[in-house]
């Protein structure tokens, strides 16, 4: 049995304390958070077309929601969620999303950092709001998010987003930002395995590993344990190869200090782009947990490159996140968590086969289809 929006929405939002005033509450908190969720489901993307939605489904919504002063206005909504806490609202989020995912042995869960461009408030002299989110890459689903610190950057977010994760038994895949010796030994941890990448400015254990594949593929990789694989693509003028190595058993070949947790192997991977006749050669480097598997070492990275194509992508084009202007307190960061919500939902409804944007149109237009994609937890 299916359940109503109303009780599955309350049940996930349960820790939600209601930030307003008694004397102020002419609508129920409730109420407000389910309007919201269903708006930005249908492409809702500000508060006036959230209360927009609103009026125009009051009919059906007043069949599950009290609704005791009718459709709350724009300016309540943007209250409302200017002081909700972020951190029940991402609580809320896990619970909701632990309900519906089927995260498998080998997920590839990548790391990334996003900026709200509309976030950004000259008038307040705030900064855009950055949001690192973790997505897994097969199911398509966010399994969590969080915001950047305003005087911080990625390094101090991506710990307090793995410490509330479950990714046991997942590749957990970081660019250079990630590779710090706490955020390595928080996913080993978890029983998870991890493939980040290096900067030059890594220091020692960049020019460590550099080396060493310099004098492996100098000498043939004699004596070296190791694997390769290759990729090649052709499209739209463009020609790409890209040769991925990997080496392991380096503990007696990097110094002892550069050992981190479960440092099993590290990874090269040589781009050669031709496009218009310009030829260019990227290469990367990477260090991982994983055994000497070059072929699954390759399709992680590639896996991870794919954030920007699928979870970035939609939340731009689809659900306009660059062109949002909300900015107010807290307001930026649960909009953001709605519209991650919103993502997961509709990508996890499989019965009508459309991209997420027709999907959002469908839903507006039908009651029962929004009800179906609000009932898979």
């Amino acid at each position: 049995m299916k359940l109503k929006p109303k009780i599955t929405i309350a049940d996930h939002f349960a820790v939600i304390q209601d930030p307003r005033v008694d004397r102020t509450k002419r609508h129920k908190l409730i109420d407000i958070m389910t309007i919201a969720v269903c708006a930005v489901i249908c492409g809702a993307d500000g508060w006036v077309a959230v209360e927009t939605y609103g009026c125009a489904k009051y009919e059906w919504l007043k069949t599950f929601l009290e609704l005791p002063n009718g459709i709350p206005s724009h300016d309540t909504f943007a209250r409302v969620f200017a002081q909700i806490n972020p951190q029940q609202f991402q609580e809320c989020f896990l619970s909701w999303m632990k309900s519906i995912q089927k995260i498998t042995d080998g997920e590839v869960v990548a790391l990334d950092g996003k900026t709200l461009r509309g976030s950004y408030d000259t008038s307040s002299d705030q900064s855009a709001i950055i949001m690192v989110s973790a997505w897994a890459t097969t199911n398509k689903l966010v399994l969590g998010q969080v915001k950047v610190d305003q005087k911080s950057n990625e390094i101090t977010a991506i710990p307090e987003l793995l410490k509330v994760l479950e990714l046991s038994g997942c590749i957990v895949t970081i660019d250079a930002i990630g590779c710090q010796k706490e955020i390595v030994k928080l996913i080993t941890q978890q029983n998870a395995d991890y493939v980040i990448g290096l900067k030059k400015n890594q220091g020692n254990l960049y020019d460590e590993v550099e080396k060493l594949f310099s004098s492996g593929i100098a000498t043939g990789f004699e004596g070296i344990a190791h694997s390769t694989y290759k990729t090649e693509e052709t499209g739209h003028g463009r020609h790409e190869i890209r040769n991925y190595v990997m080496f392991s058993q380096i503990e007696s070949r990097l110094n002892p200090d550069s050992i981190w947790s479960n440092f099993n192997s590290v990874g090269m991977v040589e781009s050669v782009r031709s496009f218009n006749g310009e030829t260019t050669v990227e290469t990367r480097y990477f260090i991982s947990s994983l055994e000497s598997d070059a072929k699954q070492f390759g399709n992680s990275i590639r896996s991870h490159w794919g954030i920007e194509n699928s979870l970035h992508w939609l939340l731009d084009v689809a659900l306009r996140e660059d062109d949002c202007r909300i900015r107010k307190d807290n307001a930026p960061h649960n909009f953001a968590i709605l519209r991650h919500l919103a993502v997961n939902l509709l990508s996890q409804e499989k019965r009508v086969k459309r991209g997420i944007k027709n999907k959002q149109f469908l839903a507006a237009m039908d009651n029962k289809y929004l009800l179906s994609i609000l009932a898979l937890a």
